[in-house]
């Protein structure tokens, strides 16, 4: 083991709190930095770690899709921010969503009851590479911390801009022009109330949205926009049809309504009492009067009480195949580790996820032993394979998706699906296994 057998770790998110609690647990102290009791970022609204300042929803939970089985390693990894999120789910049919209040607000009490875990609250505008870090900062990070962190690797900033949906209350909702129902009746409970348009009202509400108005950014001209969260008024852009192929699609619903809705917006429970409901899919950077005036064009929501209106917002990352090696270790400087949506993941669960596997290699470097890594067989090494490896011109974020899984041809979907996850547990398995030998050797563990 290493002389210092101690980790600053400069973010309390949720990669942050992930690779703190697993590096505590395993005897190694931990400096978790966190600087939003001084210094909040546009996005952050509460005291509590690993918030989550977009959608309350984690994804799938089906196991034959890439976000379930992402979980499904995850589990069998002993996850800690995943169990928080079982404990505190709210329903959303085969997804898994949770009260984000009560998630956060476990996990910061975790971590500040945990006796290996320091919480230092500070501004870290620069990095001592002589300490074994991990920068899991988020895709928010402070910009002197991160200017100097682009000096370090000697890489040009890169940045994406991100957009929050809005949320609106349930008392305020037309029902006469809504119904509750999860597409293709999956699930146990109606999770999605969905608020349909015909024709006449759905080209009306396009032909506002794409005239609306939007906050003026810095550099609007240099704009790079990260598909996964387009921004709806971008998307409507794009044709008058490409909201029906995307957030508005009618396909599962129709036999709710007494005609064939031509689109439908779903609204997803925010809360455990359902009271506040999520605009899936309306992620926008329109100006709040903008907000209320169209999208009160759509006829379930004419007279909505907006509860938090959207927002856009800068999202930096570092060119992860130009400094970062499959360990998630800065191929320079081998002491720190980057993790979370800062290194190039994208989305809730694929942060968790680069928290444990950075944590579990810093975890393997302080204890002199062999870094590792999982085959891109597997939906967290496939993750860490893209990031790495993919051409470093005009890198984006990844989240996790069949694609980039390495997987045998199979003309059935189904088969192939089930030949990813077994063979994808099979390698986690043996990844547990010998990682726990390593973590054998480390300090107790403390409860």
């Amino acid at each position: 083991m290493l002389n210092n057998n101690s980790v600053n770790i400069i973010g309390a998110g949720l990669a942050g709190c992930e690779a703190a609690y697993f590096l505590a647990q395993h005897g190694i102290k931990v400096k978790l930095y966190e600087m939003k009791s001084i210094k909040k970022t546009p996005a952050q609204k509460s005291e509590n770690y690993a918030e989550l300042v977009c959608s309350n929803s984690l994804k799938s939970t089906e196991p034959l899709s890439a976000s379930g089985l992402l979980k499904l390693e995850l589990e069998s990894l002993d996850c800690f921010l995943l169990k928080c999120a079982k404990k505190c789910s709210v329903p959303s049919g085969n997804a898994l969503s949770v009260d984000r209040e009560k998630f956060s607000d476990m996990i910061t009490q975790t971590i500040k009851n945990n006796k290996n875990i320091e919480i230092i609250n500070q501004v870290v505008e620069n990095i001592d590479t002589n300490i074994p870090t991990i920068i899991a900062t988020g895709p928010l990070c402070d910009d002197k911390l991160f200017q100097n962190l682009s000096k370090l690797i000697g890489n040009d900033n890169c940045y994406f801009y991100d957009a929050i949906a809005p949320i609106v209350s349930l008392d305020s909702i037309d029902m006469t022009r809504a119904f509750w129902a999860n597409r293709y009746d999956k699930g146990e409970t109606q999770d999605y109330l969905n608020c349909w348009l015909t024709k006449d009202e759905y080209e009306v509400f396009v032909k506002e949205l794409t005239n609306a108005k939007c906050v003026e950014l810095h550099d609007f001209e240099k704009l790079k926009v990260f598909e996964g969260c387009m921004p709806v008024e971008v998307l409507a852009k794009r044709g008058e049809r490409s909201l029906r192929y995307g957030p508005m699609k009618p396909v599962g619903l129709s036999q709710h309504t007494q005609q064939k809705p031509y689109a439908i917006v779903q609204l997803r429970k925010e809360n455990s009492s359902g009271t506040c409901l999520n605009m899936v899919g309306f992620q926008t950077n329109l100006l709040f009067g903008e907000q209320k005036r169209v999208f009160s064009l759509i006829p379930a929501l004419r007279n909505a009480e907006f509860l938090r209106y959207g927002t856009m917002h800068r999202n930096s990352y570092i060119n992860a195949p130009n400094c970062l090696n499959v360990y998630s270790q800065l191929k320079n400087y081998p002491n720190i580790f980057v993790a979370g949506q800062i290194s190039g993941v994208e989305g809730y669960v694929e942060s968790i996820a680069s928290g444990l596997y950075s944590a579990i290699n810093m975890l393997l470097y302080i204890c002199g032993e062999k870094l590792q890594s999982l085959p891109p067989s597997t939906v967290i090494g496939a993750l860490m394979n893209y990031i790495t490896t993919s051409s470093p011109v005009n890198f984006q974020p990844m989240n996790a998706n069949y694609g980039i899984i390495d997987h045998q041809r199979l003309d059935d979907k189904q088969e192939k699906k089930q030949l990813i996850l077994d063979t994808s547990l099979k390698y986690i398995q043996k990844f547990k296994e010998e990682l726990w030998k390593v973590c054998s050797k480390a300090q107790p563990s403390v409860q």
